[in-house]
């Protein structure tokens, strides 16, 4: 098995793979989907975590997210929804230690329950009843 990280995939992608790009990131493909569509966006500058990026970084990295949703929706009407994430340390669940953004396609019933949405990365938390205030 060969090391993401040794050298760096997201260093080394392939012009022929990218979706979207501006001066400082670029949007690509996930190589394991969990739907269809599933997009990564990931800065240029090899930094380890979105903690690590500069404002301008952001920006670029939020105008291509917003680009990925357009184009996904116009190629899939099915689309209702996003999850966007990403994980920041080994603890978290990164595993390519470039910072690297998950645009996630949702489509109805892609899941029983989607409540909770990105509160399932600890799955005894996703599910949660609203407390009423008094």
């Amino acid at each position: 098995m060969s090391d993401p990280n040794n050298p760096c995939i997201f260093c080394k992608t392939n012009q022929n793979e990218l979706i979207f790009e501006n001066d400082l990131a670029y949007a690509s493909s996930d190589s394991y989907p969990v739907s269809q569509f599933h997009s990564l966006v990931v800065p240029k500058r090899c930094i380890e975590n979105y903690f690590e990026l500069s404002e301008k970084e952001i920006l670029a990295c939020n105008d291509l997210i917003k680009k990925l949703k357009k184009k996904i929706i116009s190629e899939d009407k099915s689309v209702e929804g996003f999850n966007i994430g990403t994980n920041a340390g080994k603890v978290a669940g990164q595993s390519i230690f470039h910072c690297h953004i998950h645009v996630i396609p949702r489509r109805k019933g892609d899941v029983d329950n989607p409540q909770g949405g990105v509160r399932s990365v600890i799955p005894l938390k996703q599910h949660y009843i609203r407390k009423i205030k008094k």
